[in-house]
């Protein structure tokens, strides 16, 4: 059965299909010798190639949880320095469940299971993300509201979040989107800066006790909540 290309390289645990539409872009993909455009559909018997590499017909799916430290980089360059990868203990090849910016620290998954990527990163699943946040300096209950109710960036409202104070410039936010920088953006647009912000929580998975830059194998309670 023909599968889309993008489709094809997360399921043989390549890459997630957001990286693979960039591979793709790239120019870097071939199938049967010929470079791979967007929606190229394959079958098993196709040759797949990446950078003249053969994607493994992986069947292994392993889910790692991380407590990422702050100035590491989720990106997939496992040539980077400070690269979220170097951190997990598998030799398999593993990309980040999302993205969290290099300043920001706690909860990220890290697994092969391209359809688990797609499930906690595409806007038509909803599911809570948890974070926790420190400014700069005290915020009043008025913008506390306005985080609650919704902040316009650009042209796009928001969606409403959940808030909960934890001191005068601490709270943690409960939200169900997560565009690119999106909690400090809110913050900037109200005269604030995150001084360090924290995931702690993706639906029922917690962070919990672990270490930071530690990691631990997800249960397999977490890993059917999640795919639920």
């Amino acid at each position: 059965m023909a599968v889309r290309i993008n489709k094809y390289l997360a399921e043989h645990g390549y890459c997630s299909r957001r990286e693979a539409d960039r591979l793709i872009d790239a120019g870097v993909v071939f199938v049967n010798g010929k470079r791979a455009v967007a929606g190229h559909q394959v079958e098993e018997t196709d040759r797949v190639e990446v950078l003249n590499r053969r994607p493994k017909n992986q069947t292994e799916k392993v889910y790692f949880l991380l407590n990422k430290p702050a100035g590491y980089s989720t990106n997939l360059d496992r040539y980077t320095e400070k690269s979220v990868l170097k951190l997990v203990p598998s030799k398999l090849r593993l990309f980040p469940v999302g993205r969290l910016d290099v300043e920001a620290s706690g909860l990220l998954i890290v697994t092969n299971d391209g359809e688990l990527e797609k499930k906690l990163t595409h806007q038509r699943y909803e599911h809570d993300v948890e974070y926790d946040i420190i400014l700069d300096k005290c915020i009043g209950d008025g913008h506390m509201r306005s985080l609650t109710e919704g902040i316009t960036l650009g042209k796009k409202k928001t969606l409403p979040a959940i808030i909960k104070r934890q001191s005068d410039r601490e709270f943690s936010i409960i939200m169900q989107e997560g565009g690119p920088r999106q909690i400090r953006r809110m913050c900037n647009e109200l005269g604030y800066t995150v001084r360090t912000l924290t995931r702690t929580r993706i639906r029922t998975v917690k962070l919990g006790t672990l270490q930071e830059g530690k990691t631990r194998e997800l249960t397999g309670t977490e890993i059917s909540a999640l795919k639920q």
